[in-house]
């Protein structure tokens, strides 16, 4: 699809056409196709989304990566393309800022929007903190996740992948949290070291409004989407259905809200 004068890639998983679709926002340097697992399990939820925003995986290569600005400003292209009218949005890392400016900027396109693993802020700095925090998820991680992440990883070289990992690094994506205007849902991993500790996330939950809700899933790093995709689509299923977040047995991981002791 052509998309704000460029060729844009993505996938489909079909759901039901009555439903606001599903968009699914990969992260830096990566192309969508770790996240199917779990749009593929969403699909009783609605049509399921997952393209490879611009400059990744399958679509057309630019001149230097967009920043975090400007990607959300290629989802609305999207958005717009697709003649979609709202969409429920499900970003992993670096598509959590991304999915953040686009609520902020057009709450109105946005139904409700689903934060996996959002990177960025005081404890992604300074940089080298970081790479630190990188290596260790990708210790943690599922083997299978290199033979998806690394090809892509090479594609977009390691100079640019450097640069936007350091422009993640200083969003502040739990404080933009703190202000979203739709309602939201922030799934944390145990495992993940580029998520900060339970004092910081308290700090921050504290602060949000009440309809910004955080579950946590105990054994998964970053890479949720990929690792624990069972688990994570009934967290989603849940809170899109406006049931009680329970763990489901069935699936690795062990799902638990996080207490937010709002002031």
């Amino acid at each position: 699809m052509r998309v704000g004068g460029g060729e844009l890639f993505y996938r489909r998983a079909i759901g039901l056409t009555d439903a606001v679709p599903i968009l699914h926002v990969h992260g830096f340097a990566i192309s969508g196709a770790y996240l199917m697992p779990t749009a593929r399990r969403l699909v009783r939820h609605g049509v399921n989304i997952v393209p490879d925003l611009p400059g990744y995986g399958r679509s057309r290569r630019r001149g230097r990566p967009l920043d975090i600005g400007e990607l959300a400003d290629a989802v609305l292209a999207f958005v717009d393309a697709l003649d979609l009218d709202k969409v429920v949005l499900v970003g992993n890392s670096m598509g959590c800022p991304v999915s953040l400016e686009v609520a902020h900027a057009a709450p109105d396109r946005v139904d409700r929007i689903v934060l996996v693993s959002p990177a960025g802020g005081l404890h992604n700095q300074p940089l080298p903190r970081a790479l630190l925090q990188l290596f260790q998820d990708g210790m943690r991680e599922s083997p299978r996740m290199a033979g998806v992440a690394v090809p892509d990883y090479v594609r977009f070289g390691p100079l640019n992948a450097l640069r936007l990992f350091h422009q993640l690094t200083l969003f502040p994506s739990l404080e933009r949290l703190v202000h979203t205007p739709v309602p939201a849902l922030a799934v944390l991993g145990s495992r993940d070291p580029l998520m900060p500790g339970p004092p910081r996330v308290v700090e921050v939950a504290r602060m949000s409004p009440e309809h910004v809700s955080v579950v946590v899933i105990h054994g998964a790093a970053h890479a949720i989407n990929f690792s624990h995709p069972g688990e994570l689509a009934n967290v989603i299923s849940a809170w899109l259905e406006g049931r009680e977040i329970i763990d489901d047995p069935d699936e690795p991981g062990e799902a638990r809200v996080f207490p937010v002791p709002r002031d």
